[in-house]
């Protein structure tokens, strides 16, 4: 860390330039003689990239950025937030707390919390960041956080990990056995130390493969941004077994946070019914599609589904769902002849559970991309290939 940075002259130089083109500042004398112009373009690009992901940091005069890869790796501001509402008690450890953005978070909600680093550089980072925005109430250690768990005589009420996702040659990985720390590996130490245990994994990792893996899962929450599932939040307990888990999906935008929670015995077990499009038709959003909500969807919103593949669904009266909302305005059987007109027309076009991608589409039929049309190529509930023609419907702004 060149504490060289955070003198006034270079941290105006930062909040004047930090739009500028990377490139041409690596590629140029350096424009203060302390420090290197690799250096100063980490924190012009640090900057950057923390306007729109971690806007309190973007706003605060002093912050140090860390190197673009642990910039990447961490939370968002959205689902840092996120992250706290789920924590209560009097002590936590965060156990891979890196830049210190979950860590930040959960200061607000846990008055005693153990910062643990092993990177030094990234440890100077976080400390020094944390003064910066006030937090006091954090205690910084600079080493491995499993190591922390094992030689300190303290319990926690939580204990937080997120395990990196990338190996010694930056690839990234997502099977919970490649990740660092190996969470299946210290487990039953971290159920010793921890009354509650939250584990943040890749929103690749499959939910079915984790609860077995993981054992002990009392709670499992789908993070999306923006309809992108971004994390998977672990929350495990000694007691808790797989009749008990508690799945909750959720989509985070700005001025919405669109949730559903079930339980994951009862989607199993819960039946579904099938039928035509009706008046309107709806799309889940993406951390109900990953939770594997689709049952549930039909028996909480009383909607029918249009194919046990599909994972659309539809109804004759309007209602509020999590997800898109459309308007049918016509359903087309498909084949050639009546998908002739659309050619050269601009369309939004979906595919789920059809023979053709939306690329293949697109091409076949001459459609282009825009406009305010929606087409969803799919399977009704008689295994018939149909383009549903529909509109878009905006949803009100629910409270985040």
């Amino acid at each position: 860390m060149n504490k060289n940075i955070l003198k006034t002259g270079v941290q105006e130089f930062i909040e004047n330039n930090y739009g500028t083109d990377i490139m041409s500042v690596l590629l140029s004398k350096p424009v203060f003689p302390d420090i290197s112009p690799q250096e100063l373009a980490q924190q012009l690009s640090g900057k950057n990239k923390a306007k729109n992901k971690l806007p309190t940091w973007f706003q605060k005069p002093g912050i140090y950025y860390p190197p673009n890869v642990n910039l990447e790796q961490t939370s968002s501001e959205i689902t840092g937030r996120y992250k706290a509402e789920l924590v209560r008690g009097e002590t936590m450890a965060d156990l891979t707390g890196g830049f210190g953005v979950d860590t930040y978070f959960f200061s607000k909600a846990v008055p005693l919390l153990i910062h643990c680093e092993l990177d030094e550089e990234l440890h100077e980072i976080a400390q020094h960041n944390a003064k910066v925005l006030g937090v006091s109430q954090v205690q910084f250690h600079h080493g491995d956080g499993i190591a922390f768990l094992k030689q300190t005589d303290k319990t926690f009420d939580w204990i937080f990990l997120d395990p990196g996702r990338r190996t010694s040659s930056n690839k990234k990985v997502f099977l919970l056995s490649d990740c660092e720390p190996d969470v299946i590996l210290h487990r039953d130490l971290l159920l010793h130390k921890g009354a509650q245990v939250m584990v943040k994994t890749s929103p690749m990792l499959d939910l079915k493969a984790g609860i077995e893996q993981f054992g002990s899962v009392a709670e499992i929450h789908v993070v999306a941004v923006e309809n992108e599932v971004k994390e998977l939040l672990w929350i495990l307990q000694k007691d808790a077994t797989q009749e008990k888990i508690e799945i909750t999906a959720v989509n985070l935008t700005k001025g919405r946070k669109e949730s559903l929670e079930f339980r994951w015995i009862d989607e199993r077990s819960a039946a579904c019914s099938f039928g035509p499009p009706l008046d309107y038709l709806y799309e889940p959003h993406s951390a109900l599609l990953k939770a594997g909500a689709f049952k549930t969807v039909c028996k909480t919103y009383a909607v029918d589904k249009l194919h046990e593949h599909s994972h659309l669904y539809t109804s004759r009266e309007h209602l509020s769902f999590p997800g898109r909302s459309f308007r049918i305005d016509q359903v087309i059987p498909f084949n050639k002849k009546n998908l002739r007109r659309l050619k050269g027309e601009k369309a939004n076009v979906s595919a789920r559970n059809f023979p053709l991608s939306v690329a293949g589409i697109r091409k076949k039929f001459g459609i282009k991309d825009g406009g305010e049309v929606y087409l969803f190529f799919t399977t009704n509930n008689i295994g018939e290939n149909i383009v549903i023609q529909s509109s878009k419907i905006s949803s009100p702004d629910i409270p985040t």
